[in-house]
């Protein structure tokens, strides 16, 4: 293939999505201006193909690695057709390398963050040709994870949509297309999903473990919201849910919570950092999850109600199409099926009363239905 493709940040993200690209027969420029951090990324993508092509996944891992180019420099991007910048979530930071970087590309290079919530309008306006902006938005790990969230800014030259969602079908991707609001997609639809559990927990209904149990044993995730979010790392979930609020004018639906506030500012990240809301430390006893099928089903409802309900907002705003909605949520957070579908299910008016029940009980506007779920309960309608 003739496209260049460089990638900006040798992270995780940026290795995995360097490592997509040149597995579908790119040339990849890698940069980063840290210069044990590009080592450290050469060295693990050297061993991860090895490992492919044991398993017979590739053919060659030094045919894959000899497509890299390791750069400490941004000089090293003057070739490039399609930029992908993958580093620290900071509108500043980024707005900063966007500039730098348009210096030495050419006007038809294609500039794309994989934000997972800043405003993709506010980068592009950085940019001398902001047009050639977008978002590509890419989940992790990005070898393995299907699903691709295209974003077009207001000033996103419209012709570069498709474009890029055939080159994410290139890469065997799965492509869905959001309009540029926080979150996007995966990022505002599975908010309820942390912290409604956490709102839970916080009242006393229930502790982490009934919670995580009844949402995996009874709703079918494959993680359970307190065991995800400590996989995840609450310094990236919690600067999430933080950013989608405060970029939603403080709507009380995305509110964060203090329970996992103190737990960053602990330094208790999860996983990572072998604490976070369980520990982790070697011997330590796991709580054991009290199976009430009653109070699971409750547990259930309420989370699931609120998502089928941001769901149904996002189809309501224009966010995404029905499909695309779908798509994201099973192919992106891998979600046991979509949550249109799963309103379907049940009929719109079991998931309003469910919603209308907590409006009235707590009075709060964070359990205000959509006013499409109330339109489509009224008219006894499907979404899908």
């Amino acid at each position: 293939m003739s496209l260049i493709i460089g990638i900006i940040g040798s992270g995780a993200m940026g290795a995995g999505i360097a490592q997509v690209a040149a597995m579908a027969g790119h040339s990849v420029v890698l940069y980063d201006n840290n210069a044990a951090a590009l080592d450290k990324a050469k060295n693990n993508l050297a061993a991860t193909l090895q490992k492919l092509e044991e398993k017979g996944k590739i053919s060659a891992a030094s045919e894959v690695l000899g497509r890299f180019t390791f750069a400490g420099q941004v000089d090293a991007f003057a070739s490039c057709g399609l930029i992908i910048e993958a580093i620290v979530e900071r509108l500043d930071v980024k707005k900063a390398v966007f500039a730098e970087v348009e210096k030495v590309v050419s006007d038809t290079c294609i500039l794309a963050s994989n934000t997972s919530s800043l405003s993709i309008t506010s980068i592009a306006a950085a940019c001398r040709l902001p047009s050639r902006v977008m978002g590509l938005h890419f989940f992790n790990p990005a070898p393995l994870m299907a699903l691709v969230e295209v974003i077009p800014a207001i000033q996103t030259d419209a012709a570069l949509i498709p474009l890029a969602t055939a080159l994410m079908g290139q890469w065997g991707k799965t492509p869905v297309i959001a309009k540029d609001t926080p979150g996007f997609i995966v990022n505002r639809v599975a908010r309820p999903f942390y912290g409604e559990a956490i709102r839970i927990y916080e009242e006393g209904i229930a502790d982490m473990a009934t919670i995580d149990w009844a949402m995996t044993e009874i709703g079918g995730f494959r993680m359970g919201p307190f065991a995800l979010t400590d996989y995840i790392g609450h310094d990236v979930n919690y600067v999430v849910t933080e950013t989608v609020f405060q970029s939603f004018f403080f709507d009380p639906r995305y509110k964060p919570s203090f329970s996992q506030k103190r737990l960053l500012e602990a330094g208790w990240l999860g996983r990572k950092t072998g604490k976070g809301f369980y520990d982790y430390a070697q011997g330590a006893v796991l709580p054991q999850p009290v199976k009430d099928p009653i109070l699971g089903k409750m547990i259930v409802e309420r989370v699931v109600a609120m998502l089928i309900n941001e769901a149904v907002d996002a189809l309501h705003l224009g966010v995404a199409t029905a499909a695309d909605l779908e798509t994201a949520m099973t192919k992106g957070v891998n979600y046991p099926q979509g949550l249109l579908a799963w309103c379907d299910a049940s009929g719109a008016s079991k998931w309003l009363a469910v919603l209308d029940d907590l409006y009235h009980h707590y009075h709060e506007d964070r359990y205000r239905a959509s006013a499409l779920l109330r339109k489509q309960a009224m008219e006894n309608k499907n979404f899908v």
